[in-house]
This record gives C-alpha cells, structure tokens and sequence, in this order.
C-alpha cells in the first residue's frame, strides 16, 4: 500500500473518560473520537463527535506525499485560512473541500447530507483553471510552503448568483461576501479530501483546536468573536458575558478571546495590527479569566448564516458558549449604507439553532459609559435618567489620525499606541 493509501487509513483510536488527557508532541492524521463531555481540558465536544486532524507524521512522509501530485497550485490568504482550518479541525466534520451535492446541501439547507449536522457556510475551493480533472492530486502551496495535498474528486460550476441570495441573503456586489464569491473566486470549484503537510506561516500564531483544548480549563468557556481592535466597551462586554446567568462563573468559566486575523471587509484595519493590538492589551491586563488565541479565518460579512459557522468553529476549539453581538457579521451596503440584516437577526438565528449546535448563545450587553456610574447597559442609564457619553467610530479615527486625545474610557491607552504606530 502506498503512503497516502496508508495515511488515508489511518485513525486513532482513542476514547477520552477523564478530565485530563495528556498527548505526545507527535503529529497524527485521523480524528479524534470523544466518548465524554470532558476529552481534553476544554469541556465542549467537537462538532459531530470527532476531533479532525489530517496532518501528517514525519518529514519523510510529507515528501512522499509532495512528490505523488500532478499540479502545484499557489493559493491565496483566503483559500490558506480555509485549507487549515479542515487540516487542523477547526471546521470539523469535514475533511477536505466540498463537493457538488454537499456544497448544494449546505447552500439549501445549511446542513451536511447524510448526517444532517448544521453548517453555516459551503467551505469551497475555487480555480480559473480549466484543465483540472477528478483523480488528479494538487500540491497546494502558500507563501512558498506546501500546505497541503488536494485529492480532486470532483470539478464543477457552481450556481453563484444562488449560493449568495442562500448564504448572504442578497446578491447585490455592494455586499463585500457577495462581492468575494462574484468577484475574487474563480468559476470552477473542486470538491475533494485533503492531506496537511505543513500549517501556513503567519505574523499571528494560530493554534490548532487541540492546542487551544489543552489550555483551557473544563468549564464553561464563554467564546468572544472579534474582527476590529479590542476598545474599553468590548472588554467589559466579554468580562461581564461570565456573570450571564447560563454561565457557571462560580465553577471556573472563562472567556476565549478569539479574534478572527484573516481576511476582512477592505477597510478593515490588517490582521497582523490587530494581532498586535490583543498582544499589547492580554500583557497589560493579565486577567486568569480571559484566555487569548487567534483565527485564520476569512470573514464572509454573512450576518445569521455566519455566526452559526462562529459557533459551529468555536465549538471545535473547546467553547461551550458564544457571545452574539448586535449585528453580528454584519455589514452594510457600500453606495447606500443600509445594513443587509437586522440588528438581532444573528442573535435570533443562533438562539434559533443553539441546543441543535449545542453551543449556548451569551447575548452581547449594550453597554454605555457615563461618567457617574462608569459602563453600564442603555437601560440602567435611561433609568437612571443618566446621560451616556459617546465618541463615534469616525470621531476616533480623526483623533487617532491628527494624534490627538483619545479617552482612556473609550480606549485602552496601549491599545491607541499600537494603532498610531502601524496605521
């Protein structure tokens, strides 16, 4: 048998019982299958039971593996963050990109054929290639570096103008998902399993679902989804999110900041400044409540359709709950500056989903500050007859950008400092 008919057959046969589960450095390909609420340290299972890991062993089987394709096809940072993510398990059950009839079910149905578990979003890979056929092996590669090996099973064009009104709930090119998949993807997508030779290199380190487990306690872990810069208001929201009333604070329950570094909306501020934005902010507060990990995850700006692809993602990495912001994924029209969803659309979905995903929904506090009793929700201070003070996204870039004052209410000092230097 041949190394990939080796690797292909390959699992591991481990039944987690306990609490606490050590493991060996070494690398396996398979999945990890979980008995118990408690595999790893991390408490939630992994999405459909089993724990995706397609990376293979040793150095001498990844050159093996290399030498077996027919194409090398240099991918892009969207396409990287999608291969990780099925070769680390971050979007477990699937284990390569999909195929015709189970893009076509997730775009109807949100589901995957056959065992009928939720998925937000098709995961696809797409080419302006022609001369691409099933059977053939494509060594992909990125920044350089062999990523890994796609085993084409099927080529085929998909229905664009249907995957975005399903997905985006529109198909106006003013969305920037809709404008992604219109736009930046090629015509044709491959359908086929992957092989993880290497993980890509990135200005922010990634874990891997298994290595983001092993450090988190066996408690309620309260997942935080962020694409901007932490500010003051975010902070209290995620620290606060533990005291909600389905979560156990009193048991040890702690929050996952995981901010997504990949690919965002184009006036997005970059990955790797973000990404030196929560180095600064998790040394300044060194709070044992909050635990820090970054995503290499493509934004789609999908609204309902993508928190249910958060929280199915976060589910993998160990959390048992998901904080929804107003507007999560969101986005608004690029020439009318409508918003494509409404406010608690996203909130609505995920409650909708959350005991089938069994992922609990934390919904996001609208919290304002005022300088009588600090942050506090809208309702208390409109109760209270107090007036919030307010500095408006576009008031703080013209602050930041002239390097005037910025309040250390609004912001966090380092934070600002980061942002100055790099943007």
């Amino acid at each position: 048998m041949n190394v990939l008919g080796r690797i292909a057959r390959r699992s591991t046969p481990l039944a987690f019982a306990g609490a606490k589960v050590k493991f060996s450095s070494k690398k396996f390909v398979g999945s990890l299958v979980f008995q118990s609420t408690r595999g790893f340290a991390a408490s939630a299972q992994p999405h459909g039971g089993k724990l995706v890991n397609l990376m293979v062993d040793s150095e001498d089987e990844k050159k093996q593996v290399a030498a077996s394709a027919d194409l090398v096809i240099d991918i892009n940072e969207r396409q990287s963050c999608d291969v990780e993510l099925i070769i680390n398990g971050g979007f477990s059950p699937i284990e390569g990109f999909m195929s015709k009839d189970t893009y076509e079910h997730v775009v109807d149905n949100m589901r995957l054929p056959g065992n009928n578990l939720l998925f937000g979003l098709p995961v696809v890979f797409d080419t302006f290639r022609d001369d691409i056929k099933p059977g053939q092996k494509l060594l992909l590669r990125f920044a350089g570096k062999d990523i890994a090996l796609l085993d084409v099973e099927d080529t085929f064009k998909p229905d664009k103008v249907k995957e975005v009104k399903e997905c985006y709930r529109t198909s106006e090119l003013e969305h920037p998902g809709v404008r992604m998949v219109s736009m930046e993807r090629g015509p044709t997508y491959l359908g086929g399993k992957l092989t993880g030779l290497n993980l890509p290199d990135r200005v922010f380190p990634c874990k891997t679902p298994a290595e983001v487990r092993e450090m988190l306690p066996p408690n309620d872990v309260v997942a935080f989804q962020c694409r901007n810069p932490v500010h003051r208001a975010h902070y209290e929201l995620f620290t606060r999110a533990l005291d909600a009333p389905n979560v156990h604070k009193e048991d040890g329950a702690v929050v996952l900041v995981h901010p997504t570094c990949g690919p965002t909306q184009e006036d997005d501020i970059s990955g790797e400044v973000r990404y030196k934005t929560y180095e600064v902010l998790k040394e300044e507060k060194k709070d044992p409540s909050v635990f820090w990990a970054y995503l290499p995850y493509s934004m789609h700006m999908a609204g309902p359709r993508e928190a249910i692809q958060h929280m199915m993602i976060r589910k993998n990495y160990g959390c048992t709950h998901f904080i929804i912001g107003r507007d999560m994924a969101g986005s608004k029209s690029s020439l009318t500056g409508e918003d494509y969803y409404g406010p608690y659309d996203a909130q609505d979905f995920a409650k909708e989903h959350s005991a089938e995903l069994g992922v609990q929904t934390v919904p996001s506090l609208n919290l304002v500050y005022t300088e009588e009793e600090g942050y506090i929700t809208a309702d208390k201070a409109e109760e209270l007859g107090i007036k919030p003070v307010k500095l408006s996204g576009t008031e703080f870039r013209r602050r930041l950008r002239a390097g005037e004052d910025i309040p250390e209410w609004f912001a966090f000092k380092s934070v600002v400092e980061v942002l100055r230097a790099n943007v």
